[in-house]
């Protein structure tokens, strides 16, 4: 009894042995092709990212605050997605972001870091550009159960421009183009910004966007016009989407980049088209 009792110890032992040897093996299989897709989908977005497909099911949503009143009847607060976004990072690694790049140009003074703090959040006087003149941002947000790494860049507009340009272009899905709404000269520097950008990047998202809306409004209806105009008339030459925004009343900012979203993922949102002239005009 003895006996029967070791040997069948014995092959029990054996096959608990071949049992681990066959899950370790499984689980190297499992990584080396986790790997490979990983490989494969860094080289279909342009750079190597850590990615997951996103869920066709709706997450759900928290409650978020009213935005302030509009400055124009037509100012009305972003819209979202078929559902909101939301993002729990307690309960989340870094193994699950799908990062991103975006990069922001323009001219000085119209905006650009006011546009970019009130997306990402932070409060007035946390900014700062480094030494290179490149000012950088990130922004996590979730979509139907995937996370999103949004790494913005803005470049400095002055002069050693140049130099940041390639560094804020490179491997940036999308790039966002600045000018002041109540200043054309920003406006027409944007073919400049675009042209220069174009040559590190051919492949990203063009965006033309219209700063300071709020003050826009309160010129003579002749003067919208005017601009409004050359705007949709550059942004149709570029191929190029245009949004007029303010970051003082939180228009059109949040809807900005969730048009890109949606656009880089082929999400089902629809974007309506505004072209009333006292509103923030939408074109595309």
């Amino acid at each position: 009894m003895v006996k029967h009792l070791l040997l069948c110890y014995r092959r029990m032992f054996k096959l608990n042995k071949k049992r681990k040897i066959i899950i370790c093996k499984v689980s190297i299989l499992q990584k080396y092709v986790k790997s490979l897709w990983n490989q494969l989908v860094g080289c279909c977005i342009g750079k190597s990212i850590k990615y997951r497909k996103l869920s066709r099911q709706h997450s759900s949503s928290t409650t978020t605050a009213a935005p302030p009143s509009s400055p124009s009847r037509g100012a009305v607060p972003d819209g979202g997605f078929n559902g909101k976004c939301y993002c729990d990072h307690s309960k989340e690694s870094l193994e699950d972001l799908v990062a991103l790049k975006i990069c922001l140009l323009g001219d000085n003074q119209i905006g650009k870091t006011s546009f970019l703090t009130k997306y990402v959040g932070k409060e007035k006087g946390e900014e700062s550009f480094s030494t290179t003149g490149l000012n950088q941002m990130d922004k996590i947000l979730c979509v139907k159960g995937a996370r999103i790494s949004y790494s913005i860049w803005e470049v400095q507009g002055d002069v050693s421009a140049s130099t940041q340009i390639p560094v804020a272009c490179k491997d940036s899905v999308a790039m966002l183009f600045m000018f002041d709404l109540t200043s054309r000269c920003t406006l027409k520097s944007v073919i400049s910004w675009y042209q220069q950008a174009r040559q590190w990047n051919q492949m990203a998202i063009p965006v033309i966007i219209g700063t300071k809306f709020d003050d826009f409004v309160q010129l003579p209806l002749d003067m919208q016009w005017t601009i409004a105009s050359q705007a949709r008339a550059y942004a149709k030459a570029l191929n190029a989407t245009l949004f007029f925004s303010s970051a003082t009343y939180n228009i059109n900012v949040n809807k900005i980049f969730k048009f890109i979203t949606a656009k880089l993922f082929n999400l089902p949102w629809t974007l309506e088209r505004n072209l009333t002239i006292g509103e923030p005009i939408i074109d595309f």
